[in-house]
């Protein structure tokens, strides 16, 4: 079965559509969803409408989120299993729980020993097929209970190693404390986690604090909506 198209004005919302949104940041996936959704059903004059998304993005993450609605939500695990890509940047030389700038710094490093090219190095044996620790802060259940709830109540978790592959990490724009960087990598793939691997490697630590999801399979963020803007074309 083909992947369905981005839809376009007039939305066939009862029959399904899918929908491209440029998430803003500091909003969780479930508010864009939870926003289109109150959205749609003051349009149509309904109590309930279908809608979910395709792969979650952290609060802090802007970029490409995939919208089915109607009948289309029953395509939402095929595109979960899209690859995807990333951009953004990597602060060197501290680390944080969350592994981004979510959380407070706990611990800091040494950076004069960096260059972009034992930093690129180090990259290249984070690609391929790995077994990736996620974050002990991550939606990821144990117990049927999200880890992130876990953490923020300083439970010690134990987290396991998974299956993910990535297929590009690429760096640039070293300015001896940060790089940035363009991830190409398959279903489950934390790039919190490769930030977080890239510190260890080079021996001193390191999170995001900027992440941009720009493809999500042959979906580009090129062709995404900007929230308000979409929210604007559907009249109640």
């Amino acid at each position: 079965m083909s992947l369905p198209a981005a839809t376009t004005p007039p939305f066939p919302f009862r029959e399904g559509a899918l929908f491209l949104i440029d998430k803003p940041q500091g909003w969780t996936s479930f508010d864009v969803v939870n926003k289109l959704r109150w959205r749609i059903r003051k349009h149509l004059g309904v109590k309930k409408f279908k809608v979910g998304h395709a792969g979650t993005l952290d609060p802090m993450a802007t970029g490409l989120l995939n919208l089915c609605v109607g009948k289309w939500t029953k395509r939402l695990q095929e595109l979960e299993g899209l690859d995807k890509e990333y951009t953004g940047t990597i602060r060197l030389g501290a680390t944080t729980p969350s592994y981004d700038a979510e959380t407070e710094v706990d611990s800091t490093f040494p950076v004069a020993h960096l260059t972009l090219e034992h930093l690129r190095a180090a990259a290249a044996s984070l690609t391929g097929d790995l077994q990736q620790l996620p974050p002990v802060y991550s939606a990821i259940k144990v117990d049927g209970q999200p880890l992130y709830k876990r953490a923020r109540r300083g439970e010690a978790i134990e987290v396991k190693a998974r299956p993910v592959r990535v297929d590009r990490f690429e760096l640039s724009n070293f300015t001896g404390e940060s790089v940035d960087f363009h991830v190409a990598c398959g279903k489950g793939t934390y790039v919190r986690s490769l930030a977080h691997d890239l510190g260890q490697a080079v021996g001193s630590g390191g999170h995001l604090t900027a992440l941009r999801r720009v493809s999500v399979g042959p979906y580009r963020i090129e062709e995404a909506w900007q929230l308000e803007e979409l929210l604007e074309a559907i009249p109640i």
